[in-house]
């Protein structure tokens, strides 16, 4: 790797880097004028006093900046500046008078077309085992529906100190070594160093104790990034390109997964909210805040690394850490009651026991 790039690299983080650290407390003091404050204490909120929102407009100005600098106009790139922009207008007016979720949702679908409609930033076909699979018109819903995953899943674990910020940070410096050792210096790299100076800079406030939220604009435009840099390694797309990227953001799918399947055993709605996150399961063990931060952010690493050593160098040790990590996972769900309330199971069998 020449010193040219890892110049570049380290100017590129450190541009988006400084930029959020100057802008977060004029943030913080916009967001308590306007009333963009998380006054809700207690339950299954963990903080214990009223914290600024607005994160978003912070990191979404990092990246906005550090594009600005390094990288080049492109129509693609146009695409990827309006779909943002609605992300994260939808996600400050949340932030200020809360959306209803139909309409957040809307908001979400209309930046996603934009994506595929006017950037033709598309998943249209994958080869794998000697398959080759053409998506034809189905590309395009399976493409909205994969940057609306991405958007809920950084938004539905956002609920924590540092933690949607923190495994954003890691998913954008994966792929970022990625893209660099494989020489692809495109916008997906230029992008994935924007982004995690970005992120990078917010952390600084957001890690516990947090001075300010993300937000649902913060969150909601790390998720919608995450996709845009996903997709945009999807060219000549193969299955491993397909799902390294997810492995990297393991953790927040399946928290998204275990909620939608414990939400469906309750037979609640999937918007519900609850105590039973994968954060919750681990502070119910008495560990702290902060320790839960890093034990998520470790595993993350865990599919991080994971990925680039399959990638990068041997698929076979890949696969040995794919195994351990599964096996982890699945220890985990049993032990815990992040798909099913143990108790509540036990309640519900001995009153049909009863009524016998």
């Amino acid at each position: 790797m020449s010193h040219e790039i890892i110049s570049k690299i380290i100017l590129t983080i450190l541009t988006s880097f400084l930029l959020v650290i100057a802008i977060v407390p004029l943030i913080k003091r916009i967001a308590n004028q306007i009333g963009a404050v998380d006054n809700n204490i207690g339950g299954r909120h963990i903080h214990k006093k009223p914290i600024p929102k607005l994160g978003g407009i912070a990191i979404f100005l990092g990246f906005l900046f550090g594009y600005m600098v390094y990288g080049t106009h492109s129509s693609t790139m146009n695409a990827v500046l309006i779909g943002s922009f609605i992300i994260i207008l939808t996600g400050v007016v949340d932030d200020i008078t809360e959306l209803k979720a139909s309409t957040k949702f809307a908001g979400q679908v209309i930046a996603a077309c934009i994506l595929v409609f006017y950037g033709d930033i598309l998943l249209k076909d994958v080869s794998a085992f000697g398959i080759y699979i053409d998506f034809n018109i189905l590309s395009y819903p399976l493409t909205i529906f994969f940057i609306l995953g991405c958007i809920n899943c950084i938004n539905l674990i956002d609920g924590m100190d540092g933690l949607s910020g923190g495994i954003s940070s890691i998913y954008f410096l994966t792929i970022g070594i990625i893209a660099t050792i494989q020489g692809r210096l495109g916008l997906d790299f230029i992008l994935s160093f924007v982004m995690l100076g970005s992120t990078l800079g917010f952390l600084i406030y957001n890690f516990h104790p947090a001075s300010i939220f993300a937000g649902d604009s913060g969150s909601m435009f790390m998720g919608f990034m995450i996709s845009v840099i996903a997709l945009l390694g999807f060219k000549n797309v193969t299955m491993t390109s397909l799902i390294i990227p997810l492995l990297v953001i393991a953790i927040p799918i399946l928290d998204t997964l275990f909620a939608i399947l414990r939400r469906a055993i309750k037979g609640e709605k999937i918007t519900t909210g609850d105590q039973y996150h994968i954060h919750h399961q681990l502070l119910n063990r008495n560990i702290s805040q902060r320790g839960t931060v890093i034990i998520i952010y470790l595993i993350d690493m865990l599919f991080a690394t994971a990925s680039i050593v399959y990638v990068l160098k041997d698929n076979r040790l890949g696969y040995i850490i794919y195994g351990i990590l599964l096996v982890i996972v699945l220890v985990f769900v049993t032990k815990t009651n992040v798909v099913v309330d143990s108790k509540e199971l036990k309640k519900k069998f001995k009153k049909k026991k009863n009524s016998k």
